[in-house]
């Protein structure tokens, strides 16, 4: 029976998050840990009277505390460039490779002194988990593509799937092929390109690739992956015992809709996640 696309869509969700997806709280403190000893000279800064005096004392000292300057600025290079009217300057925080009137220069111009100096801060370590916390936030995206991942992952484990044994995650062509004695030039050009699928799901009489993602926003992207996937399902129809399974969801979709109906009309197995909870997989993958 053939599936109503407007149907389908309509069950589309609008996120997937989950309660870690929006600060990894656990890397935030391992990154603090890391320099906490030299935040906690940085401490010493704090109202000092004559900060110029007292940061170079500290750098003569206490040298390894330039690793942390960058993180001060919620950065999280070694170098840092500056261009200003007598041109453009390298900083490095990696090793003391400027001199310390250079250095004093970059705290007193970057207004680092004053954060210090007029108690804008009252503890460094303090600041520096906030500043963390906030360029963790910035790593959304990447979990963000990694939550549909997983949530696949618990389906395809419900479904009686073993890791390792019948279901395999990360799986480029070459390993396919060597694994389980198939030909997939007519998906790799002849050997010429290499593509890696999120799962592979091997039963009796078939091996099945998986491609998941989730879209909350939309954009460009989504149209040239809707194009790719409809072209990558048309090519992997050409092989046998080959299957070629799409997970996708999210409200992303919404301006990209046409090019998704597209590819829904002419691919058989695009589901979402109203599928995987209607247990699509044990119908799909036999």
């Amino acid at each position: 029976m053939k599936r109503d696309f407007d149907t389908w869509f309509a069950s589309f969700k609008g996120n997937i998050a989950d309660y870690s997806y929006y600060v990894d709280f656990d890397k935030v403190y391992k990154n603090v840990d890391d320099m906490k000893i030299e935040l906690h000279i940085l401490n010493s800064l704090i109202g000092s009277g004559n900060i110029e005096k007292d940061f170079i004392d500290i750098l003569h000292r206490y040298p390894e505390v330039l690793r942390c300057i960058p993180i001060l600025l919620a950065v999280r290079k070694k170098e840092i460039p500056v261009t200003d009217e007598k041109g453009d300057h390298v900083f490095s925080f990696q090793k003391s490779k400027n001199t310390v009137d250079e250095y004093v220069l970059f705290m007193k111009q970057t207004g680092l002194f004053d954060l210090f100096e007029k108690r804008i801060i009252t503890n460094v370590v303090d600041y520096v988990t906030g500043v963390e916390t906030g360029l963790d936030s910035n790593g959304r995206k990447n979990r963000g593509g990694h939550l549909m991942e997983n949530l696949v992952e618990r389906y395809i484990v419900s479904a009686g799937f073993i890791k390792y044994k019948t279901y395999f995650k990360e799986m480029y062509i070459h390993d396919i092929e060597e694994k389980w004695a198939v030909d997939l030039s007519a998906i790799s050009n002849e050997g010429k390109m290499e593509k890696r699928f999120d799962y592979v799901v091997k039963t009796d009489s078939q091996i099945y690739v998986v491609e998941t993602n989730f879209y909350s926003s939309g954009g460009s992207k989504l149209n040239e992956t809707a194009r790719s996937y409809k072209t990558l399902a048309q090519e992997i129809a050409t092989i046998n015992d080959l299957t070629f399974v799409w997970f996708t969801d999210g409200k992303g979709w919404k301006r990209a809709k046409n090019n998704l109906e597209e590819t829904f009309d002419v691919m058989e197995h695009v589901y979402n996640i109203h599928d995987l909870a209607s247990g699509v997989l044990k119908k799909v993958c036999v």
